[in-house]
């Protein structure tokens, strides 16, 4: 289901498995996986986030080789290994060479444009260039798939990896913060652009807290449209879930904690004229259940003081089979010590 290795153990059986030789020579990236755990929506509107980076990422390495027509070659892996992309450019203007084009190309070519207009030195030799991209987790799932290409993108070329995202994807851009730190985050976006900042978040009862997977990805850009079509958003919510998301962080009872996703979780449905997941489709669920980013696929996060076996089986019965302890998923939730520098 989800490899067990530590992040940088991951890392290498990346490289090991990759069709380069790894050498001084080649660049190598990566950018961790997200989950918004508080703030989903309002986080457009500034309300603060809690944003919680993953054990698994997506890798990008890069090889160069000298040429007189240089080209760009693209390979993308999915978690087993099988290639699911391949693509051709022409190097100076990012021109497809394929026939009858996927939509996956233009996306990949509307990023690379980008990141030329941001870096006019970016892929400026007479070289091949041939990248290959290695996802450490089903593309279904809604763990950024996007964004730590984009964070990856933006290392490569030396630019802004937000303003990449901002001019190819949208959205809020917690995902791309989340691709580059080593533990949980505060996030928010106003006016003035992101903002965030490392935060502890490793709870007591983490062994209660669970990833169940919904088993349908979520249109996050659709999900964003609805909500920007109920704007303006009244400043009292902002301000209601940006409390919820500090008492979250500090909370160090399961009780409490749940009483906060219920309270989260009945705020974002009476804004968005949702109901909410648990009356939906859990409502004799013992424990709490949260949705987690755009409402209605991907993954929810549930609580549990019943053993993990027993909490499996009751969302196995429903047809949910993908269930991971919190500590399996979530990069730092085992150390402590998480860098203090304020970005």
């Amino acid at each position: 289901m989800i490899s067990q290795t530590t992040v940088p153990e991951y890392i290498q059986e990346i490289q090991k498995n990759s069709s380069f030789e790894t050498s001084k020579s080649n660049n190598f990236f990566y950018g961790h996986g997200k989950l918004l755990l508080t703030g989903e929506y309002f986080v457009l509107d500034g309300a603060q986030s809690l944003a919680l980076p993953t054990t698994v990422g997506q890798s990008l390495q890069v090889k160069y080789s000298p040429s007189f027509s240089p080209k760009l070659y693209w390979k993308s892996f999915d978690v087993t290994g099988k290639l699911w992309f391949e693509s051709v450019f022409e190097f100076w203007r990012f021109e497809i060479l394929n026939d009858n084009p996927r939509p996956e190309e233009f996306v990949l070519q509307k990023i690379l444009r980008q990141a030329r207009k941001q870096n006019p030195h970016f892929l400026r030799d007479n070289l091949d260039v041939h990248v290959e991209t290695n996802l450490g987790f089903p593309m279904d799932w809604g763990l950024g798939s996007s964004s730590t290409l984009v964070h990856n993108m933006a290392q490569w070329a030396y630019v802004s990896p937000f303003e990449l995202q901002f001019e190819t994807y949208g959205g809020s851009g917690y995902d791309v913060a989340c691709a580059q730190s080593d533990g949980p985050i505060f996030y928010s976006k106003n006016s003035g652009g992101p903002k965030w900042s490392p935060t502890i978040f490793n709870p007591s009862f983490k062994e209660n807290l669970y990833f169940v997977y919904r088993g349908k990805k979520q249109d996050s850009r659709k999900a964003i449209e609805y909500y920007n079509s109920l704007r303006p958003i009244d400043n009292g919510i902002i301000l209601s879930i940006s409390d919820i998301t500090n008492e979250i962080s500090t909370t160090t009872n399961l009780k409490e904690f749940e009483f906060l996703i219920g309270a989260h979780e009945k705020i974002v449905a009476q804004a968005l004229d949702l109901r909410p997941v648990k009356e939906e489709l859990f409502s004799n669920y013992w424990g709490e259940v949260k949705s987690l980013g755009a409402w209605g696929g991907d993954f929810l996060l549930v609580t549990s003081d019943r053993p993990a076996h027993e909490t499996k089986k009751y969302f196995a019965e429903l047809g949910h089979d993908i269930f991971i302890p919190y500590k399996d998923l979530i990069l730092g939730a085992v150390n402590e010590t998480i860098n203090e520098t304020i970005h």
